[in-house]
């Protein structure tokens, strides 16, 4: 059974070794032991040094006490208990000078709080050092108390002295320990102000690649959305100017003049797409509304495909934005019933004005083609598209075969609805490429009629 993660232990956090720490190290173990040689011929120069062998020893010995501090940054606990036991037996049983040693005694005291990156380990070994160091000054402080020499001081002298001597092990220790946890906190704190700065920076590396990600999705839905409508409009009337050509000579005329139009206004809402995109996020006044149904309306029933627009309630108060997908939705499910219920269905664009929402409706009877005609083949972009738009709204939209036999596409959109609210408080719908599968709308029965798709999704109402 595998321990609750309340139950486990986190894990070490290490401090990173500086730029060249062993060059350093080595560095200034020869400097201390340097010192620490020609401190210990000066101050027996001065007075004698407490020292129980000859010098020459003494100075050995400063120099084998700084040795290991050439590897504190590596193993710095291990340093820390090497120096001090080495302090012991210098002082002890060979002698030592008290200058440079009390320098390396430091250092070796001091690593361990800065750098040992097992902090219940650097707490409990500092305080073995220094109960042992304290309990040797206790003990060395009785002996000498018993010493001819230093008992002539008398004993209010003595204590005096020892007294010192304890102050002085005390703010010696307790700096070193301060000085140490300080350093350590400082460089956790460096460490997290740079983990959070990369953060950052792969967060604003991210953000960079999805808006130029979500860029190209809108372009290419715009892109769909203008030129989808125009080529199967101007597809429409060049299959029809081809069939009556030999007999009807006016009537292809017509078709082919339908076809430049469908052409120059492909070439300009191309245009204001442009702009739009290269510009920024402003609409200008020359991207289509809903006012502009009719029209659109009226170009599909001048190639003559049977559409009918039907307004129920008032011109909506919508933002230009809202009027731009509620546009395109018109425009893309009116194309959808062009190419997958034929030219002869009935198509009805239906627009409600609520007090809180304003919705949309494209459906068609899917009686218009003939039987055996295979619908066209769709790639589901189309209503992937519609869907990111609503989304971005905060409306939606609903898509499936009506049981009657055709087929639905209804959006709604809130009327207070802004493009920033609702980009904040809505999630986009998901867009997959493969496997598109079937829409419907819940409630009805799958019926006859044209297939439609929305890639990997299944809209409810």
């Amino acid at each position: 059974m595998r321990p609750s993660p309340a139950t486990q232990e986190s894990p070490q956090r290490r401090r990173a070794l500086p730029t060249g720490w062993r060059r350093r190290d080595c560095l200034e173990a020869v400097v201390l032991a340097l010192a620490g040689i020609e401190l210990v011929y000066l101050s027996d120069f001065v007075q004698k040094v407490p020292r129980t062998l000859d010098v020459g020893w003494v100075a050995v010995g400063a120099a084998v006490l700084a040795a290991p501090l050439a590897w504190r940054h590596r193993f710095p606990v291990a340093v820390m208990v090497a120096v001090s036991f080495l302090y012991f037996a210098l002082v002890s049983w060979v002698g030592a000078e008290m200058y440079a040693s009390q320098v390396v005694l430091f250092l070796g005291f001091y690593t361990v709080g800065a750098w040992c990156p097992d902090r219940r380990r650097a707490t409990w070994a500092r305080v073995a050092v220094a109960a042992g160091m304290a309990v040797w000054l206790v003990w060395a402080t009785v002996a000498r108390f018993t010493d001819g020499a230093d008992g002539e001081r008398g004993v209010n002298g003595y204590m005096a002295f020892a007294l010192i001597q304890f102050l002085i092990n005390i703010a010696y220790f307790s700096g070193a320990w301060v000085f140490g946890n300080r350093s350590w906190d400082a460089a956790m704190e460096r460490q997290d102000l740079r983990a959070a700065h990369e953060e950052i920076r792969e967060q604003q590396d991210r953000l960079a690649e999805q808006a130029v990600s979500l860029e190209r999705v809108r372009i290419a839905r715009e892109l769909h959305d203008v030129v989808a409508h125009h080529v199967t409009a101007m597809g429409v009337q060049a299959g029809a100017a081809r069939v009556s050509m030999p007999r009807n000579p006016d009537a292809a005329a017509m078709h082919l003049r339908g076809v430049e139009s469908s052409a120059r206004n492909a070439v300009a809402e191309l245009k204001t797409m442009v702009h739009t995109l290269r510009d920024g996020e402003g609409v200008p006044d020359s991207v289509p509304r809903l006012r502009d149904l009719e029209d659109l309306v009226a170009q599909a029933r001048g190639i003559g495909q049977d559409v009918v627009l039907e307004r129920i309630g008032p011109e909506p108060e919508l933002p230009p934005t809202a009027q731009l997908a509620l546009y395109r939705t018109a425009q893309e499910g009116i194309t959808n019933a062009r190419k997958h219920a034929g030219p002869r269905a009935t198509v009805t664009v239906r627009l409600r004005t609520g007090t809180e929402q304003v919705e949309l409706d494209v459906s068609d009877d899917g009686r218009g083609a003939r039987l055996g005609d295979a619908p066209a083949a769709g790639t589901g972009t189309g209503l992937v598209g519609m869907a990111e738009r609503m989304a971005s709204l905060g409306g939606t939209l609903e898509a499936g075969p009506k049981a009657e036999g055709g087929w639905l596409v209804r959006a709604t959109v809130p009327v207070h609805a802004t493009a920033l609210d609702s980009a904040l408080g809505h999630a986009s719908v998901p867009v997959q490429a493969s496997a598109p599968a079937r829409a419907t709308v819940p409630g009805q029965a799958s019926a006859p009629g044209h297939a439609g798709t929305i890639a990997g999704t299944e809209e409810q109402p």
